[in-house]
């Protein structure tokens, strides 16, 4: 069965769906604007704040299916040198990421000459901004710069700990040949783990065995998808999402199992590649990184603006949060093209660590 992971329209709606919900999630409850809109729509604004995060969950089952097709797409594990695969994976991450948490911390400073809220991060101090460059801040205990930044220090938690356990399979296996398999026994035990212990605890929440059980889903889908038997497989899948479901019915877990089926199914009657998906949401679904990265402090910029020049106008503060949307949108393409595109420079790794610690310095000076 042929699948390009690179190559795939229907990952990408996947992930620009999800990622517009995201995008919607933040602009409900962050800034006036959703406030003043409320009463015009108010069930509206009501689901995106109760259901719009969910949509996260997609990012985790899409990035486990992907690393399953790049590093052991049939089960068995490609790692040789881990460290350089997660090195790799910091450096794709991180440098859109400072780019982005760079300009956050200039449009937290503007925001903050126009109006004065709950959602406007303070100026940052100097533990902050190192915590943020090493993905620690909520490990730390560190106040985020931007919404959502714990899902890139997630993210790369969730790789590190995924690709950990390929290597030590591979090695284990080549020592001891006569155990097959010990990949797919280790992932499957810790997505089982997640699932039934580490998720339903939210003393975990900001480390990666939280996240696992969806994240394994979409390793073991993947894997799923290429047996013989693999309505059997997908079926059993199934089934250890309802027994999940059944001891503790989490609906991110619900969401979570849908979308694996999902990628199992379209995976193995090959339709990943040919399903019809309009060009506009695969190249959302492309950008989707970036317009994650950025839109908080766009829709911060854009709630300060009409909070300044249109206080207390309901209907065009709706019009506002249309527009905050649309700014994300054109700004998350920018940021793709100008970084996270492009070809990644020993001058451009050291540049964007260097502005960022600066323009925080700066910004922190300025507010003592």
């Amino acid at each position: 069965m042929r699948t390009d992971v690179s190559r795939m329209p229907l990952v990408d709606a996947l992930k620009a769906t999800a990622c517009l919900l995201i995008v919607s999630h933040h602009l409900s409850i962050y800034g006036p604007m959703s406030d003043l809109a409320y009463p015009l729509i108010p069930g509206l604004i009501d689901w995106l704040r109760e259901y719009g995060r969910i949509a996260v969950q997609v990012f985790f089952v899409v990035a486990g299916f992907l690393l399953a097709g790049k590093l052991a797409p049939h089960g068995v594990p490609l790692v040789t040198d881990p460290i350089q695969a997660i090195k790799q994976r910091y450096v794709r991450l991180v440098i859109p990421y400072l780019a982005a948490l760079t300009l956050a911390i200039g449009c937290a400073a503007l925001a903050r000459y126009w109006m004065t809220h709950d959602s406007i991060p303070a100026a940052p101090n100097l533990p902050q901004l190192l915590a943020h460059i090493f993905l620690l801040q909520d490990l730390l205990n560190q106040d985020a710069l931007s919404a959502g930044v714990w899902y890139v220090a997630i993210d790369f938690q969730l790789f590190t700990l995924a690709v950990t356990i390929l290597w030590l399979s591979g090695k284990i296996e080549c020592r001891y040949p006569h155990l097959k398999l010990t990949g797919l026994v280790l992932i499957a035990g810790l997505t089982v783990v997640s699932l039934f212990a580490f998720n339903r605890n939210d003393f975990w929440d900001e480390t990666a065995f939280y996240f696992f059980g969806s994240y394994g889903l979409g390793i073991l889908v993947y894997w799923a998808s290429n047996r013989q038997q693999h309505i059997v497989w997908l079926a059993l899948l199934g089934a250890l999402v309802i027994a999940a479901l059944l001891v503790d019915f989490r609906s991110r877990i619900a969401v979570a199992g849908i979308v694996m089926l999902a990628l199992g199914f379209a995976r193995q009657y090959e339709v990943l590649e040919s399903w019809p998906v309009p060009n506009f949401l695969t190249y959302l679904g492309r950008i989707s990184y970036s317009i994650f990265l950025v839109h908080f402090p766009l829709c911060l910029v854009v709630n300060a603006t009409f909070f300044r020049f249109f206080p207390h106008q309901p209907i065009i503060s709706i019009f506002g949060l249309i527009l905050a949307l649309g700014i994300s949108i054109l700004g998350g393409a920018l940021l793709f093209k100008w970084i996270e595109s492009r070809p990644l420079t020993d001058k451009m790794q050291l540049l964007l660590p260097a502005g960022f610690m600066t323009s925080g310095l700066l910004v922190a000076l300025g507010n003592g």
